[in-house]
């Protein structure tokens, strides 16, 4: 079967345009997210729920539109709350926005970070991980994370 001549002009056209496009995505930076706070909120049962407030801010140049969020927070490499919101916004471009998620911590989550504990003795420094998404459709979705130590003093002795 031949083709008539026009259709090789806009394959070339159609090509032309889908290379341009995938071009004009670019890479982008990524995503800076801080715990900006913490408020308990009324659990249920023998799990405990908090209201995280995340900062996030944007150091790319196109606002992101999101139409929810989810999050994990590990504690010494282990799992320990996990949260979802279906709260939208919009974090302008090179600007921030505060974010609240309201988290889970379920009991055998408090009963797996207790026996780590114990059973590396006293604890001084606590390593966490927190990774989400910001979801934005098919194309949007921007994935987070951030990770540190948390320092625990030491206990002083009062005389």
């Amino acid at each position: 079967m031949r083709y008539p001549r026009l259709s090789r002009p806009i394959a070339g056209t159609f090509l032309a345009l889908l290379l341009a496009g995938c071009g004009s995505l670019g890479q982008q930076d990524p995503l800076r997210v801080d715990l900006a706070g913490m408020q308990p909120l009324p659990g249920a049962g023998l799990e405990m729920r908090f209201n995280l407030k995340l900062r996030i801010q944007n150091p790319n140049e196109a606002a992101i539109n999101y139409n929810g969020v989810a999050l994990e927070l590990d504690v010494n490499g282990l799992p320990l709350a996990s949260g979802v919101s279906s709260r939208g916004g919009i974090v302008n471009g090179f600007g921030e926005s505060l974010i609240e998620v309201p988290v889970t911590i379920s009991a055998f989550s408090i009963l797996r970070q207790a026996w780590g504990i114990t059973e590396n003795g006293p604890v001084q420094h606590v390593p966490y991980r927190l990774r989400g998404k910001l979801g934005g459709g098919l194309w949007g979705t921007r994935r987070f994370t951030n990770a540190g130590v948390i320092s625990i003093p030491e206990p002083r002795d009062t005389p």
